[in-house]
């Protein structure tokens, strides 16, 4: 039978630590002084108290070396438990929001999503705004340190080929993941501090900055203001662009950076990768701008730029409305979202490395075709590709696939259309943030969706951020009788 303990333990303190960053915007709010401040010390109290309490009733057992299916179940459970005490302050706060909107704003937040509810941004207390960014923040550098040390080791979405970056965390993985998670926390923490540098700079004042920097280095895209990153100047979306780029790159190859080792980072075949995407699909859109619409060529440049990459990251930013752009550039926008950027980064979706595993199988498999008594191997930087990867990445692309086709199919019977539907879908399970069309696009929200639409979004963003095997592992039958 699996012991439970160990697993509450870590998440009971992972809550008690989370309603202490709650006294944070507790902080701001008396600061501000519009009154706010006691939602946020009620959920501090409240959040700590639930927490102290389940890893007091466990601790018993902690210390012990983790089962993989109690990684497994500590994996999932950690990012359901979170968003349920870190939806409390929107419930009590000026927001007053149903629960069933405080849980997917705290869902979107916690898994870097940036899907809203939130309209009127503009007159929330400085508070909650904090709060928002926090969820994201936290839910950064979490995804960071469950990709380079737990994912590789559940073995799915073809994550394993990322052990030897984890630092062989296998039946070491509490003291390991601590290690680990201090390292890149530094670099995670410095590189934020600059982009809200570089945000003030620009122009930002120093809460918008601080705010603004959190979500951007999360690639999570939650803003103060309902005209997103409109309400800022030109030279913020630049700034923007440098640390979603800085973001979306492997975490590993800076803390190598740190050590001295700069090769690491410019030979990565998903370094390469992402900045290639980037340049054909900033080159592609610039060009429409220009040529089809007139668009002033650095205006032209800078808003694809910006949009593009927001939406290639998935931090969700927008600095126009895209869908006003014509249909080429809007599917061009949406595919670009289903790409990603590197693993082990705080970017979303499928992620670059499994798009060039793909095209490395498919090629072994051509020439296979042409010469059929030659042995041809997928390779990866120089590598020979493992079947047991190989087989992890295709069931993950279909399990993708098919889970984005039933998430739409259940969209449209609850009422949404077409474009919504499918456009949403993608946006939770890939994590992008923005969908497409009037409602939920880029000058939209999802706050006009339906209770049910809302939890199935929600689901969706949980089970896209932990690479969906990770999820659907846990409900087997074979799963709870290994």
């Amino acid at each position: 039978m699996v012991d439970f303990r160990p697993v509450g333990y870590v998440i009971g303190l992972l809550v008690a630590m989370l309603g202490a960053t709650m006294l944070l915007p507790f902080l701001v709010d008396l600061a501000e002084g519009r009154g706010q401040w006691p939602v946020f010390l009620e959920s501090a109290i409240l959040t700590m108290f639930v927490g102290s309490l389940t890893a007091l009733a466990c601790a018993n057992s902690a210390g012990g070396r983790l089962s993989i299916q109690q990684i497994f179940m500590l994996t999932t459970g950690v990012w359901v438990a979170l968003p349920i005490f870190g939806a409390i302050p929107f419930v009590l706060g000026e927001s007053e929001a149903r629960y069933v909107d405080a849980f997917f704003e705290a869902m979107s937040g916690l898994t870097t999503t940036g899907s809203t509810v939130f309209s009127g941004l503009d007159d929330l207390p400085k508070g909650l705004l904090l709060w928002r960014g926090l969820l994201q923040w936290i839910g950064g550098i979490g995804i960071i340190v469950v990709a380079m040390v737990f994912l590789p080791e559940l073995r799915v979405g073809g994550m394993q080929i990322f052990r030897s970056e984890g630092f062989d965390t296998m039946g070491k993985i509490l003291p390991r993941a601590t290690q680990i998670s201090s390292r890149i926390s530094t670099i995670y923490l410095g590189l934020t501090l600059l982009c809200a540098t570089g945000y003030m700079l620009s122009g930002m004042n120093l809460f918008d900055a601080t705010v603004h920097a959190m979500t951007t280095l999360a690639t999570g895209g939650f803003a103060n203001y309902d005209a997103s990153f409109g309400a800022f100047s030109a030279s913020t979306e630049y700034v923007a662009v440098i640390f979603m780029s800085l973001a979306a790159l492997p975490f590993v190859r800076f803390v190598q950076l740190t050590t001295g080792e700069a090769r690491p980072l410019i030979s990565d075949a998903q370094v390469r990768g992402f900045f290639t995407t980037v340049v054909c699909l900033v080159a592609l859109l610039a060009l429409w701008q220009y040529l089809v619409y007139g668009m002033e060529a650095e205006e032209a440049f800078r808003k694809t730029l910006f949009n593009g990459m927001s939406i290639l990251t998935g931090t969700g930013y927008a600095s126009a409305n895209y869908m006003m752009w014509g249909s080429v550039p809007v599917a061009v926008i949406f595919f670009a979202g289903l790409v990603g950027g590197c693993a082990g980064s705080t970017s979303c979706s499928v992620k670059v490395f499994r798009y060039q595993l793909l095209f490395a199988s498919i090629y072994a498999q051509i020439r296979r075709i042409r010469a059929p008594h030659g042995v041809f191997t997928p390779r990866y930087e120089g590598r020979r590709v493992d079947e047991d990867v190989l087989s992890s990445v295709m069931s993950f692309f279909v399990f993708f696939m098919v889970t984005l086709g039933v998430l739409s199919v259940g969209l449209s019977m609850t009422g949404l259309d077409f474009v919504t539907s499918v456009s949403g879908a993608a946006a939770a399970l890939a994590n992008i943030g923005p969908g497409l069309g009037d409602e939920i696009g880029p000058a939209g929200n999802f706050a006009g969706l339906g209770d049910t639409a809302k939890w199935m979004l929600a689901a969706a963003m949980l089970i896209g951020r932990l690479e969906l095997l990770a999820v659907y592992a846990m409900f087997t039958a074979y799963f709870w009788r290994a």
